[in-house]
């Protein structure tokens, strides 16, 4: 398999790259070469080019070389276009065109074409969709981070929108052209990606980064770290609050020292740590990091910071370790204050050095801290709430050691040879579709949380099974959202569904033909659609006592989540504000804690009974298995229900499901139990008609 990658930003080498030497030159470069060398090491992978932009600058002659053989597979190549000197990102859009002749000229002088084509960034869209065009390589994509994104967390000036609206039209070509679009998180692919006008979820798939986390487990400070920080400040022996980023205006690093710099009792505390970048005189910086660098310094004077405040000119590579483990020793926190943050790899690095995380819930924080449990969320233009966050764990000894024991997790989680098998497993199958079943003879549709999943061995016999079910449509019916259900089911390696019902029953998704994607069912969502006033259902349920919503990534535009406090009667309660409101809503409650509020159509059992007739099928041909409340009307529906044996919400009892088979076995292998039972079931009753 031959890849090419297409990135045109910043300063690409492939060794010793001096990140934070221009804006530009920062995580996703790493990214980039992360990836590429993780690729490499599959059998499978013969070569590996990433074309980049060649260019004269004083940053260095090695830019101007028009090829570097970075190992025995992976090389970049360094084509010309029409500006011969370093560009910003902002002006790349012009440079497209004549970059993508320079790479079409490339390509057909290769022996073997590549395969696949992979840009990253927007321009690289661009010239991806033009080599497809006159080529025929198809092309993924990968944003790392997005212009409407940007558009909407910063007020931007005339200067600020610079490039942004030829930015915003390149990712539209990529959402609506890419074969698929790889994202980093769930906010990514389901928050950030929604602002455009081909968003297609079904076609995004979320391949968290791995990361090189070996060289930061078990780090210690160095006398020379320790020395470049500890002579800003008056008692360095204080914790250390400590944040490390390119002097940005996205990466909001001024919030955090209006954090610091208006909250006493932090002060007292804790001393700031700021490592933004390397500098020698910031006015010679680009103009966001120049004014960035100007803005930090004039806050530190404000706030009258000296002697609490670190901010060292420059750092090297090597040095990052122990800055983490300087904060470490001092039971500091590690911050990350983002407007909004695509992934969050220095998250993954403080966590492996054993940092507790206070980070922005914008963007890939949230899946790191969920995975790995070991910080705090807080809205990043609230810097009361950073500065309150920070104090908590500060302040608490035995949070600080949970939080910083748990960081041990993401080095488990998060590993390039993992990503590299998953992205070469979605390449692959791009490359070589296997398409569902059109007319399947039976269906199955099961729940996944305590149901498909929760055993790994259930898992494997489950997979086994299935893999011998020729004539069986498989799919899932779930409370979490598409991408949210994709995640947890490449994780548990669980077979790839056909049919998609998710946020308990308000969305359906239908597998491409390509076998790797998935398109939302327009039909469906009509139905869900009719009588469905979001907002009024939201203001109804306004102040009630025993409810708060769940966090802004739960939300979905046909689904209101709220948790629950225990309280007897809550649902009642729910359903009597939007009677009184005049809305008729479906309310779903499971597990005494999550509550839905869903369109009065919606449901796992209307959802399943309209995918029954999609496929042409009769009742006695389908099956559906479950676990909890929110499995109720699913289970009621369909005559064939199983109920594994570790149900919750006293499910066997309730009233309606007297048809189903409870298994005695749990988790996936109740689901096979049942099936068979069904399946035994209609032979004795064929038998029996046939005597």
């Amino acid at each position: 398999m031959f890849i090419l990658h297409v990135a045109l930003q910043g300063c690409l080498r492939g060794h010793d790259v001096e990140y934070g030497l221009t804006a530009d030159t920062g995580g996703h470069i790493r990214y980039l070469l992360d990836l590429v060398d993780a690729s490499a090491k599959d059998r499978d992978v013969s070569r590996i080019v990433i074309a980049t932009r060649r260019f004269e600058s004083d940053y260095g002659t090695c830019y101007s070389k028009a090829h570097e053989q970075v190992d025995d597979k992976i090389e970049i190549v360094r084509l010309a276009t029409t500006l011969p000197h370093y560009l910003i990102k902002e002006d790349l859009h012009t440079e497209t065109r004549s970059f993508a002749g320079e790479l079409i000229a490339f390509i057909e002088r290769q022996n073997v074409r590549p395969d696949m084509l992979h840009a990253h960034y927007a321009d690289a869209a661009i010239i991806a969709s033009l080599v497809e065009e006159q080529l025929g390589i198809p092309f993924v994509f990968t944003g790392h981070s997005l212009g409407r994104v940007k558009e909407r967390a910063i007020s931007l000036d005339a200067e600020g929108r610079r490039g942004l609206p030829e930015r915003i039209a390149a990712e539209e070509t990529a959402a609506a052209r890419a074969s698929a679009i790889i994202a980093s998180s769930r906010d990514e692919a389901e928050v950030q990606y929604a602002f455009y006008d081909h968003y297609a979820p079904g076609r995004i798939r979320i391949l968290p980064p791995g990361s090189d986390l070996a060289r930061f487990s078990g780090a210690s400070s160095t006398k020379a770290v320790r020395a470049s920080i500890d002579r800003f400040l008056a008692d360095p022996s204080k914790p250390q609050i400590l944040a490390l980023a390119r002097p940005v205006r996205k990466k909001n690093l001024g919030a955090l020292v209006k954090a610091f710099g208006e909250n006493k009792a932090l002060r007292r505390k804790a001393n700031l740590v700021l490592i933004a970048g390397t500098r020698d005189d910031y006015a010679d910086l680009d103009g966001d990091m120049a004014e960035t660098v100007r803005d930090l310094l004039h806050l530190i004077d404000r706030y009258d910071l000296y002697g609490s405040v670190a901010y060292p000119k420059t750092h090297r590579p090597d040095d990052v370790p122990a800055l983490y483990a300087y904060a470490r020793e001092r039971r500091g926190v590690f911050v990350n204050p983002a407007l909004n943050e695509p992934f969050g790899l220095t998250l993954l690095e403080a966590s492996a050095v054993g940092l507790p995380l206070v980070a922005t819930d914008s963007g890939g924080p949230n899946d790191i801290v969920e995975m790995c449990r070991n910080g705090v969320l807080v809205d990043p233009r609230s810097p009361d709430a950073i500065a309150k966050a920070c104090l908590s764990v500060l302040g608490d000894a035995e949070l600080w050691d949970s939080y910083s024991a748990q960081g041990a997790v993401a080095v488990r989680a998060y590993d390039w040879d993992r990503h590299a098998s998953r992205y070469h497993g979605l390449v692959r199958s791009l490359l070589n579709p296997k398409p569902g079943l059109s007319n399947p003879e039976q269906l199955l549709i099961c729940d996944i949380d305590n149901t498909l999943v929760g055993c790994a061995d259930s898992m494997r016999s489950f997979g086994e099974w299935r893999s011998g079910e020729d004539r069986l449509a498989f799919g899932i019916a779930t409370g979490r959202s598409f991408h949210s259900a994709m995640a947890i089911l490449e994780q548990q390696d669980a077979p790839r569904p056909q049919v998609m019902i998710t946020s308990v029953g308000s969305e359906i998704y239908h597998l491409d033909p390509n076998g790797t994607t998935y398109s939302l069912d327009p039909k469906w969502r009509t139905i869900v659609s009719r009588g469905w006033d979001r907002a009024a259902a939201h203001a109804a349920l306004g102040g009630l006592a025993g409810i708060h919503p769940q966090a802004p990534l739960e939300q979905r535009a046909h689904k209101l989540s709220y948790f629950t406090d225990g309280s007897p009667g809550i649902v009642k309660r729910v359903q009597a504000r939007l009677e009184a409101a005049g809305l008729r809503c479906s309310v779903i409650h499971s597990h005494a804690r999550y509550l839905d509020i869903l369109p009065i159509r919606a449901s796992k059992g209307t959802a399943v009974d309209f995918v029954r007739k999609h496929y042409g099928l009769t009742q006695d041909a389908v099956f559906v298995a479950g676990d909890s409340g929110n499995d109720i009307e699913m289970l009621r529906t369909i005559p064939q229900a199983i109920i594994v044996a570790n149900f919750s919400d006293d499910l066997a009892s309730v009233e309606g499901l007297g048809h189903s088979y409870v298994a005695r076995q749990k988790y996936a292998r109740g689901i096979i139990e049942g099936v068979l039972h069904f399946r035994n079931q209609s032979r004795m009753a064929a038998c029996a008609q046939a005597s």
